[in-house]
């Protein structure tokens, strides 16, 4: 299921004054993944790089010039290219300082936009809809240039593609209320003209989007009724000469996105995979008017999958670079990462990790859809199922609410009636229907609990957690209004189903597990399956300490000293590691463990704990080390826990947070002492491990003997 993570700011803006405009024409992605070149709107060209989100350089025209198209970088020469006054082309590199003293052409007739792919060499788009490539251009500027659009036609997007490592331009023009398409392959020169099929009237394209795939390129584009089409193109077959009569283009709508109140006006929509698009300016199906939100929907099964909040004037404008999306509103330009993992019927409804689950459990059994759409709950038989179905549309034919009707409950009916009328509700309804509902219902919910303090519906907020059709970016307030009501089981339900819950939500989290009192954590319940685990994990007694993966923390300790008696009263056998938390917080800490986060994002945060927390923290991550180290621990597959590499980086990311901390604060310093002998055993094993590397090798080219009988004894020496 895709997700959206926390965003971050890149620079921030100047818009016009009356806000029509961002005040940015373009970003193009450099070199490599971490740099993007921004073009402002009037004579400013900046490199950032996005990790640090700090300026690494920028140059700026004259004042009376003015940039006219967005600069590219042209990766064969490491030179940057922009165009000034229509017809003034500027090359540059990166060392030099002023623009005006770098190499500029000036050619005679008006450029529209400088398009260049990752290794490929830049392509002058003209006004008229010429195409020169750069270098060509560059041997006689003066050149005439031919017009190719008709008159009074105008172009309104453009964009480049490499298809069959073949380069096309693509172009969508206007002409007296028509619109037209271009694509022109470059070596050899062709171009195609389709003419795009009508809309309701005086409805123009807001956006257009490109993406090839399945050898052919897909042409997305969306309307003010929200209405996305999708139009494809074949690569091949394009003739030599061009293409004077527009041929029809057919398209077929590939989504029908809320509009509101009204029609839509700055929107943008971007494909980022061959079934995930973004898309800006759109209301969110369960929120209410007045709030902007970028989503990501999957085009293939129709479903909302993310969507974050923007704050201030959406300007309809949009760009996508390694898995992140650019986007400029109100006085910000945020860059927002994202996930868009494999579609599949069970991603897109959220159940394709609880199938995996299903499927452990029951090795033997066949996973069908009723698995997928419904859990683990253990499905009927056909005949109990229609007695049930028949029972239940009996009880419930007088109470079949709409989704609206249930809204209207919820904001004024107490708790015990609302639970019922939306658990009646999630059964009557069908699964594909329940994303938008549920987000609806779920915002209601939260925005009564906290305008009324003394409304709260816990149980009904868990069975909409349960449904996997919530997210984060979908009912933000969720986790925070659970950690206000110390509802620390929805809290654990929203840690393990919501993909997308910011770093800054997850510490908050965390600070309030592990400040939390041991007898007030025992009272709270939580899920089964993670409490048991942790009961296996405590109370597991072995009578002997055997040595795992080759070595014993506990001994290595005992070895670095030198002094076995000594160190022996010290080191606890793993039947005597006792956990510095009580069980139901280890449960808790457990969830935080799991939830996906960034180094970058999270690390500022963490820096908030107090001293005391993070050496509890600590001695519970060196607890949790110890005993997976020690035990076996591949027997308690089957249950919700974290793994030994994220136990790891937790310790790793604590130490980066509070080194200074930890080294001045005496307390520490065995625990500190302690964890420095935990790696030290872990490279000693590495070591040891890369001794025999060479003999394992030799194991590995050794032919096996072709007859071998039911018994066999062979010598094998090793040099």
């Amino acid at each position: 299921m895709a997700a959206l993570y926390e965003g971050y700011t890149l620079c921030g803006l100047v818009p016009d004054q009356n806000l029509s405009s961002s005040g940015i024409q373009g970003i193009e992605e450099e070199r490599d993944r971490d740099h993007v070149v921004v073009t402002d709107s009037t004579r400013s060209v900046t490199l950032y790089k996005v990790s640090d989100q700090k300026p690494l350089g920028s140059w700026t025209v004259k004042q009376g010039q003015k940039l006219t198209c967005p600069a590219v970088f042209n990766s064969q020469t490491n030179e940057y290219v922009a165009v000034t006054d229509n017809k003034v082309i500027r090359i540059w590199k990166e060392d030099d300082i002023l623009l005006d003293k770098a190499f500029k052409a000036t050619v005679s007739s008006d450029v529209w936009k400088v398009h260049c792919t990752h290794g490929g060499e830049p392509v002058v788009l003209f006004q008229r809809g010429a195409v020169r490539l750069l270098d060509s251009l560059l041997a006689a500027p003066q050149q005439p240039i031919e017009e190719v659009l008709a008159q009074e036609e105008t172009i309104r997007w453009s964009t480049i593609i490499v298809a069959e490592t073949q380069q096309f331009i693509i172009i969508t023009t206007e002409q007296k209320g028509e619109h037209f398409l271009y694509l022109q392959r470059l070596n050899p020169n062709s171009v195609q003209r389709y003419r795009l099929e009508r809309e309701e009237p005086g409805l123009s394209p807001l956006s257009f989007s490109a993406i090839y795939k399945d050898k052919h390129i897909c042409l997305l584009y969306l309307y003010p009724n929200g209405h996305m089409y999708q139009s494809v193109l074949s690569v091949r077959g394009l003739g030599t000469e061009e293409g004077v009569q527009a041929l029809p283009l057919p398209r077929s709508l590939l989504l029908g996105l809320p509009v509101g109140d009204g029609q839509l006006e700055a929107a943008s929509a971007m494909a980022l995979d061959e079934a995930h698009v973004a898309v800006v300016g759109v209301p969110h199906p369960s929120a209410g008017g007045g709030k902007d939100f970028l989503c990501i929907w999957n085009t293939n099964f129709q479903t909302l999958q993310a969507g974050k909040e923007m704050a201030g004037k959406i300007y309809g404008q949009l760009w996508s670079y390694s898995n992140k999306v650019f986007i400029p509103h109100g006085k910000t330009l945020s860059i927002i990462p994202f996930e868009c993992p494999k579609s599949s019927l069970a991603s897109a409804l959220g159940k394709l990790k609880h199938t995996k689950t299903e499927e452990s459990k029951t090795p033997n059994s066949v996973p069908s859809w009723n698995n997928i759409l419904h859990g683990e709950k253990a499905q009927p038989s056909k005949t109990a199922e229609t007695r049930r179905t028949r029972t239940t549309r009996k009880s419930q034919s007088a109470t079949n609410l709409t989704t609206d009707q249930v809204l209207e409950l919820i904001k004024t009916a107490p708790v015990e009636e609302i639970q019922k009328e939306v658990e009646g509700f999630l059964t009557r309804s069908e699964f594909q229907d329940l994303q938008p509902s549920v987000g609806q219902l779920a915002l209601t919910l939260v925005s009564r609990s906290l305008a009324d303090p003394a409304f709260y519906s816990s149980s009904t907020l868990a069975q909409l957690v349960h449904t996997r059709c919530l997210c984060h970016s979908v009912c933000p307030d969720l986790v925070l209004l659970a950690l206000e009501k110390k509802d620390y089981f929805l809290c654990q339900l929203c840690l393990q189903f919501f993909p997308d819950i910011p770093e800054a939500v997850t510490c908050a989290c965390l600070k309030a597990f592990i400040s939390m009192p041991d007898v007030d954590a025992e009272k709270v319940s939580l899920e089964p399956n993670s409490v048991t685990f942790m009961e296996n994990l405590i109370t597991r007694d072995r009578a002997e300490a055997g040595l795992q993966n080759g070595f014993s923390p506990t001994s290595s300790v005992v070895n670095d000293r030198q002094t076995r008696a000594e160190d022996g009263k010290k080191a606890s056998a793993p039947s005597q590691l006792i956990c510095p938390v009580g069980l139901h917080k280890a449960v808790l800490i457990n969830e935080i463990l799991q939830t996906p986060y960034s180094d970058t994002f999270l690390l500022p945060h963490l820096k908030d704990l107090s001293s005391q927390n993070v050496m509890l923290f600590l001695q519970y991550l060196q607890f949790l080390y110890l005993k997976y180290s020690q035990d076996a621990f591949p027997q308690m597959e089957g249950f919700r826990s974290p793994s030994l590499s994220q136990i790891m980086d937790w310790v790793c990311l604590l130490l980066d947070a509070h080194f200074t901390v930890l080294v001045m604060t005496p307390e520490a310093k065995g625990l500190l002492l302690n964890l420095h002998s935990f790696v030290k055993s872990q490279v000693r094993l590495v070591s040891e491990l890369g001794k025999i590397e060479g003999s394992l090798q030799q194991l590995h080219k050794m032919k096996a003997k072709e007859s071998i009988g039911q018994y066999s004894i062979e010598i094998i020496e090793l040099f």
